[in-house]
């Protein structure tokens, strides 16, 4: 396909096509001719990831270069997968306490996990413990395990997800394929538990209507 059609289908305005081609956040096309190039299948994906990363996920384009180089480092699906993903986890600004560290390295502990419980993950979760923390909203350690057991359902619908729409995807395709829905399901999640929270208390508290 030309640019303008890589354009229309990635929804990419050609103008940004042209400046993440000049970052080499999108590979060049096959050239033909002087000032001409021909795009594939493996472009739209790629111009629909860097998308979702900017515009949906927030992240400057030093962030985007690496989740694509921790995609394209590993050989291993399984690997490439979670090395992008270590991406989406923000870097805190200030280390975690040991007390939240330890929470955390005790939730992986319990034989369900096989994290590492010093990764960007863990420690991300660990900073969000103290936030919670110093706002004088502490979650208790049953309901992070309640947490935990819930999250994993999606994770595995996601995964099971992947598999069933095309078994013969490549490392790239299926990493796109997770990064995105990554990134694009979260305020899914997000906006469910909110509304789950509304039909609770309309149910339980006094005055509901």
């Amino acid at each position: 396909m030309w640019m303008s059609e890589l354009s229309s289908r990635s929804g990419v305005p050609v103008a940004t096509v042209k400046f993440y081609l000049r970052e080499r956040l999108l590979p060049p096309g096959e050239a033909v001719g002087a000032t001409r190039a021909r795009y594939g299948e493996a472009h739209v994906r790629r111009l629909r990831l860097v998308r979702a990363l900017v515009e949906t996920a927030g992240m400057g384009l030093e962030q985007v270069r690496r989740v694509l180089a921790a995609m394209e480092a590993e050989t291993d699906l399984a690997l490439a997968i979670g090395s992008a993903h270590l991406e989406l986890s923000p870097a805190p600004h200030d280390a975690p306490s040991d007390h939240s560290r330890a929470r955390v390295a005790a939730l992986l502990a319990g034989g369900e996990w096989v994290n590492e419980p010093h990764g960007r993950h863990a420690t991300a979760l660990a900073s969000a413990l103290d936030a919670l923390d110093a706002a004088g909203q502490p979650l208790a350690d049953e309901v992070l395990a309640t947490y935990a057991r819930a999250v994993r359902a999606p994770a595995e619908a996601d995964l099971a997800h992947l598999v069933a729409d095309d078994p013969t995807l490549d490392r790239e395709a299926a990493t796109t394929y997770a990064v995105l829905g990554t990134v694009l399901t979260d305020p899914v999640l997000l906006t469910l538990r909110r509304m789950a929270h509304e039909d609770l208390a309309r149910r339980r508290l006094p005055g509901s209507s």
